[in-house]
């Protein structure tokens, strides 16, 4: 994967792998607790200290010292951690020419001004004039990192630091910034920095939160970004323009002053690739955010099958023109006859038997991780009934084809990692099958799992033997490796990335993976009939 961020040795050790937050991600639990402590009562510092060895230490040893403070849910953190609530009623009805700044959240700060608030780049600040006759230049000062991984210090000192003030006009007059662009709509403010560059992280700490934050003012918002990247803006637009109805801002790179009534600093994020409507004002869902993702690419989706008609039309048509010389076959035109002719293919086949195929794909990696087995999953997967499609996303595959691919499939089979992201792309109701190496239960679960059951997916993880990994064939029988992963990842994460992110492929046995590929038939083919039974 290319990455876009200047602190490269942070972005290559995100590359592809969502797990790189994992451990890096790792806090001291005494640590946590000295943070929440009242300074002036030992006594409840104490207690804090003995809670949090309590509640964390199960987790913190039964997954290998994977980072436990990664994944906030509900159910085991509701009040430690789980700020959001606490947030809105804290900040919702701020009064004019106020700042009201919430840190009690262990993912992210967020700050709310309200007032007349200028921007200035060239400081790095937003300002809010509180209208007052102060003599004071500065009454009031805030900083923050608007980015959601707060927990992870080394990280968050990659990004860049704003600074909201609020001052009087009686002694600063003379200095008040003029505005050069005049906005009706509130302001948020965010940070694409970080692990941008990852598509899990690009997902869960930056365009779910964004929604979370923004989907209120439906469209009638301004987002502006620290650390701002074109390619970024490229390749999310279809979302962002869900999300607002106005061009974004580069909050670093755009020297004007922007003027604006209110401003959110900062993003608030629930769980991992979620949407809870618990916390939400108007109780949206991951649904609706899933129906945000169908609108933004549907029109995206239409031009693309445009495009390719197109294509196909020029090509036959220089055919006419030039049968006796070599029609140009490059890659691109052959994926589109294929496309074409297998589509042909199944409606002819549809209509003259009634028959229907669901539709698997398969994320196919091809460096760490991989099915080396593939071809064999394929025919495996056919012979059941299948109709089979091999997708193999790049850092440049846009993600309006990859949408599309699985939004019209029927099930999903991938191996651990980032691009497993992508289930987000399918329909509520399909299957997706997450093939878990060695080392990599917990994550698999917690990152990928309890997420798509979230969103309505039925889900199927398939843990592999030890005879099933690549690292069967490089270590002892008795190895730690193979007989106790969480001893090796309780190593750290350089351990555990070499071993079993970096080092290890998957060679799937057929008479095991078979059953998951069965049980996913049967559940599209039901899922078919109550679709039709439904529509009669």
């Amino acid at each position: 994967m290319v990455h876009h961020h200047r602190h490269h040795p942070q972005q290559q050790r995100s590359k592809y792998d969502e797990e790189a937050a994992e451990a890096l991600a790792y806090m001291d639990c005494a640590n946590l607790c000295k943070k929440s402590r009242p300074r002036f009562l030992r006594i409840l510092f104490i207690f804090s200290m003995v809670s949090c060895s309590l509640v964390f230490a199960p987790r913190l040893f039964s997954h290998g010292a994977l980072p436990f403070l990664y994944s906030f849910s509900e159910e085991d953190l509701d009040d430690g951690f789980s700020a959001t609530r606490t947030s809105l009623n804290m900040c919702s009805s701020i009064k004019n020419g106020t700042i009201c700044c919430n840190r009690s959240s262990i993912r992210s700060d967020i700050c709310f001004m309200k007032g007349d608030i200028r921007t200035s780049s060239f400081s790095s600040s937003i300002i809010l004039y509180s209208g007052e006759n102060s003599s004071s230049i500065v009454e009031e000062e805030h900083r923050i990192r608007p980015y959601t991984r707060k927990w992870e210090p080394h990280v968050m000192k990659t990004i860049d630091e704003i600074s909201l003030i609020k001052t009087g006009e009686g002694s600063v007059e003379s200095s008040k910034l003029s505005c050069e662009i005049e906005h009706r709509v509130p302001l948020i403010v965010f940070s694409t920095g970080g692990y941008t560059g990852n598509v899990y992280h690009e997902f869960n700490d930056g365009i779910f939160p964004l929604y979370i934050t923004a989907q209120k003012f439906k469209g009638e918002v301004v987002v502006a970004m620290v650390e701002y990247h074109d390619w970024w803006i490229m390749k999310y637009g279809d979302i962002l323009s869900k999300i607002t109805n106005y061009p974004a801002i580069d909050f670093s790179g755009d020297r004007r002053t922007h003027c604006f009534p209110e401003a959110i600093v900062g993003l608030q994020i629930h769980d991992e690739l979620t949407v809870n409507s618990t916390f939400m004002e108007d109780h949206k869902s991951i649904a609706d955010f899933r129906a945000l993702l169908d609108q933004g690419y549907t029109p995206r989706i239409r031009d693309i099958e445009e495009e390719e008609r197109e294509m196909l039309r020029k090509e036959e048509r220089e055919r006419g023109k030039r049968e006796d010389r070599q029609i140009d076959r490059g890659d691109e035109r052959e994926r589109v006859r294929k496309e074409d002719r297998e589509r042909r293919k199944r409606e002819k086949r549809e209509r003259e038997t009634g028959v229907w195929k669901p539709r698997l794909v398969i994320v196919s990696r091809n460096n760490s991780r991989a099915i080396l087995n593939q071809d064999e999953v394929v025919r495996e997967a056919e012979k059941i009934g299948f109709e089979v499609k091999v997708l193999s996303p790049t850092p440049s595959t846009e993600l309006a084809k990859i949408y599309r691919a699985l939004n019209a499939s029927d099930v999903m089979v991938g191996v651990h990692g980032a691009a497993m992201t992508h289930f987000l792309f399918m329909k509520p109701g399909s299957v997706f099958i997450q093939v878990v190496p060695l080392g990599t239960d917990w994550a698999a679960q917690t990152y990928y799992g309890e997420p798509a059951m979230k969103m309505g997916l039925k889900y199927f993880g398939y843990k592999i033997l030890a005879r099933e990994s690549s690292l069967y064939n490089e270590y002892e029988r008795e190895s730690p490796v193979l007989k106790d992963p969480d001893s090796i990842t309780r190593k750290g994460w350089e351990e555990t990335k070499r071993v079993y992110l970096d080092g290890q492929n998957v060679r799937l046995e057929m008479q095991r993976f078979r059953k998951r590929l069965l049980k996913a038939y049967t559940h599209a083919v039901a899922r078919r009939k109550r679709r039709g039974s439904r529509e009669r």
